[in-house]
């Protein structure tokens, strides 16, 4: 749901961007350690601590075997991902080890964790090892020991419980009624308890169209903003369906997705329209830092591919 917490998070282990890594959403999961094991938390804040010490987030840290990682409430959005060295050893699906519980296949046997579950981490990397060895460098028997650098600001997304995100237009933004088109972009809207991985239902304020229209099916993407007969905007997400019927009033700039993938039943977004070209312009500037980074932590641990 938050690729950019997912891949900064395997950033900071040595990972490459494509290895797995344990979502957990509002509640997160008790998980021991049975190997010792460099990790980094991303995303939410969910209160998360090893043997009741906090874990800072956006942070590597070096875990000693049998100790216990525990989350608390969520303080700061809803969804962390936790990154280990070497990856969740999972095998690829259709090219990704994501899990897509809807049709029960990737991940761990196509579903979410459940107690006893055993997770088999792969094999790190020459970076991680650099990593996890300076963490050790003069180990004093703590269950859990953070180094004192960290993601910057730059990398982590503004998360918040209300925020407002960019939009360019959508095939059918032209359709909207006067009246509906400025509410799109002047209201605020709260994501209803109905949302799910799929898509977030908006509540608060019903569009409408000038006139109706009937649509084929169309391509859709993870962040466009699909109007139902009821008038209430649907956002998909991560799990969306691959084509849709109802009518495209907005795509969510990439840049803005992960503050959508945090927000929480009745939390707030408005939505403010952006120039394709100004959406682009930010995606790659973006893409530019997360590229920048992964050279910093390479230059710091004198490690070479």
């Amino acid at each position: 749901m938050d690729r950019v917490a997912l891949r900064v998070a395997n950033l900071l282990v040595g990972n490459d961007a494509s290895l797995a890594a344990i979502e957990a959403t509002l509640i997160g999961p008790t998980l021991t350690f049975e190997q010792s094991a460099l990790i980094a938390l991303g995303g939410a804040d969910l209160e998360a601590s090893i043997d009741g010490t906090a874990l800072p987030p956006w942070k590597p840290a070096a875990v000693a075997p049998g100790a216990t990682l525990r989350f608390g409430k969520p303080r700061l959005g809803c969804r962390a991902y936790l990154a280990v060295a070497g990856g969740i050893d999972v095998p690829p699906v259709f090219g990704s080890r994501g899990t897509y519980v809807r049709a029960s296949f990737g991940g761990l046997e196509g579903r979410a964790l459940r107690a006893g579950d055993c997770l088999r981490i792969g094999e790190p990397s020459g970076l991680s090892a650099r990593i996890a060895s300076s963490l050790h460098a003069d180990d004093d028997g703590a269950p859990m020991r953070a180094a004192r650098w960290s993601a910057g600001l730059d990398l982590r997304p503004p998360y918040a419980s209300d925020v407002v995100v960019r939009v360019t237009a959508g095939a059918h933004t032209d359709a909207l009624s006067a009246e509906s088109r400025a509410k799109f972009h002047s209201t605020t809207f709260r994501v209803s308890a109905s949302s799910d991985r799929m898509g977030y239902r908006l509540e608060g304020h019903t569009l409408a169209l000038r006139q109706r229209v009937e649509l084929l099916s169309e391509g859709v993407a993870f962040g466009t903003i699909q109007l139902p007969p009821d008038g209430a905007p649907i956002v998909l997400m991560a799990d969306r369906q691959t084509t849709g019927g109802y009518p495209r009033i907005g795509e969510v700039a990439s840049i803005d997705l992960p503050l959508v993938a945090q927000l929480k039943p009745g939390d707030g977004l408005r939505f403010r329209p952006i120039e394709l070209e100004e959406a682009q312009a930010l995606y790659l500037a973006a893409e530019q830092e997360l590229a920048q980074a992964r050279v910093a932590i390479a230059l710091r641990f004198h490690w070479t591919e």
